[in-house]
């Protein structure tokens, strides 16, 4: 799986995109055709809250699977944004065996 990662406006560190690769990797293990994943990251403030947000774009055979999940960080954004598109994933795994 090709993993692109695009923060808005910021430079990432270098730990927040080991951890988002990390978490990626696990997402094959629901679907093992996913071609490419895209994560962009966006910080937005708000009333002087920033809130972090976090878009997980998967390329898969045929579709391509979305989610967006905003939190106080980036590593939570993540974790909420991955545990919604890996049961995208299994509910398109369930699809193509049906057919």
């Amino acid at each position: 799986m090709n993993v692109v990662i695009h923060p808005v406006h910021f430079d990432a560190s270098e730990g927040l995109v080991d951890f988002i690769n990390k978490k990626l990797a696990k997402l094959e293990t629901f679907f093992d055709r996913i071609i490419e994943a895209e994560v962009f990251l966006k910080m937005e403030t708000k009333q002087n809250i920033k809130d972090k947000i976090v878009e997980v774009k998967l390329h898969v055979p045929g579709k391509t699977l979305f989610v967006t999940k905003t939190s106080k960080t980036f590593e939570e954004s993540t974790d909420l944004a991955l545990r919604t598109i890996a049961e995208q994933l299994k509910k398109q795994k369930a699809r193509q065996q049906q057919l």
